[in-house]
Protein backbone atom coordinates (compact mmCIF):
# COMPACT_ATOMS: atom_id res chain seq x y z
CA UNK A 1 0.00 0.00 0.00
CA UNK A 2 1.19 2.99 -0.79
CA UNK A 3 1.14 6.30 1.86
CA UNK A 4 -0.19 9.13 0.20
CA UNK A 5 -1.14 12.87 1.74
CA UNK A 6 -4.18 14.56 0.30
CA UNK A 7 -6.09 18.25 1.44
CA UNK A 8 -9.57 18.34 2.22
CA UNK A 9 -11.98 21.21 2.74
CA UNK A 10 -13.55 21.45 6.30
CA UNK A 11 -16.70 20.23 5.06
CA UNK A 12 -14.98 16.98 3.37
CA UNK A 13 -13.42 16.44 6.69
CA UNK A 14 -16.18 16.53 8.55
CA UNK A 15 -17.87 14.25 6.47
CA UNK A 16 -15.13 11.97 6.91
CA UNK A 17 -15.30 12.07 10.77
CA UNK A 18 -18.82 11.75 10.80
CA UNK A 19 -19.11 8.65 9.22
CA UNK A 20 -15.84 6.87 10.29
CA UNK A 21 -17.74 7.86 13.54
CA UNK A 22 -20.73 6.20 12.54
CA UNK A 23 -19.31 3.07 10.69
CA UNK A 24 -15.96 2.80 12.71
CA UNK A 25 -14.10 2.67 9.56
CA UNK A 26 -10.68 4.38 9.66
CA UNK A 27 -10.99 7.49 7.44
CA UNK A 28 -8.03 6.05 5.10
CA UNK A 29 -10.66 3.22 4.23
CA UNK A 30 -13.76 5.47 3.52
CA UNK A 31 -11.37 7.45 1.13
CA UNK A 32 -10.15 4.22 -0.73
CA UNK A 33 -13.63 2.82 -0.94
CA UNK A 34 -14.74 5.97 -2.42
CA UNK A 35 -11.77 5.85 -4.91
CA UNK A 36 -12.48 2.35 -6.07
CA UNK A 37 -16.42 2.92 -6.12
CA UNK A 38 -15.64 6.47 -8.52
CA UNK A 39 -12.76 5.30 -10.37
CA UNK A 40 -12.39 1.72 -10.16
CA UNK A 41 -12.05 -1.26 -12.39
CA UNK A 42 -15.30 -2.61 -10.73
CA UNK A 43 -17.44 0.04 -12.34
CA UNK A 44 -18.79 -0.24 -15.88
CA UNK A 45 -21.36 2.06 -18.10
CA UNK A 46 -23.10 -1.30 -18.23
CA UNK A 47 -23.72 -1.42 -14.40
CA UNK A 48 -24.83 2.60 -14.13
CA UNK A 49 -27.20 2.08 -16.87
CA UNK A 50 -28.43 -1.05 -15.18
CA UNK A 51 -29.16 0.73 -11.84
CA UNK A 52 -30.54 3.61 -13.44
CA UNK A 53 -33.28 1.36 -15.38
CA UNK A 54 -33.74 -0.41 -11.98
CA UNK A 55 -34.58 2.53 -10.08
CA UNK A 56 -36.75 3.86 -13.10
CA UNK A 57 -40.42 3.90 -12.13
CA UNK A 58 -39.31 3.99 -7.89
CA UNK A 59 -41.51 6.74 -7.58
CA UNK A 60 -44.61 5.95 -9.51
CA UNK A 61 -47.08 5.03 -6.38
CA UNK A 62 -45.95 8.11 -4.52
CA UNK A 63 -48.57 11.07 -3.64
CA UNK A 64 -45.84 13.71 -4.34
CA UNK A 65 -42.98 13.89 -6.61
CA UNK A 66 -39.24 14.65 -6.06
CA UNK A 67 -38.99 18.17 -5.63
CA UNK A 68 -41.81 18.03 -3.06
CA UNK A 69 -39.87 15.44 -1.51
CA UNK A 70 -37.04 17.22 -1.06
CA UNK A 71 -38.73 20.79 0.11
CA UNK A 72 -40.11 18.78 2.55
CA UNK A 73 -36.64 17.21 3.55
CA UNK A 74 -35.78 20.62 3.95
CA UNK A 75 -38.10 22.27 6.04
CA UNK A 76 -37.04 21.18 8.99
CA UNK A 77 -34.00 22.13 11.06
CA UNK A 78 -32.55 18.38 10.17
CA UNK A 79 -30.09 20.34 7.90
CA UNK A 80 -28.69 23.62 10.76
CA UNK A 81 -28.22 19.93 13.31
CA UNK A 82 -25.98 18.42 11.08
CA UNK A 83 -23.83 21.69 10.31
CA UNK A 84 -23.41 22.13 14.20
CA UNK A 85 -22.32 18.50 15.22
Amino acid sequence: MQRTQISLTVEARRLLDNEALRTGRSISALIRDAVENTYGAGRSTDDDYSAIEEAFGAWIDRQEDGEAYVERLRSGDRFNRALTQ
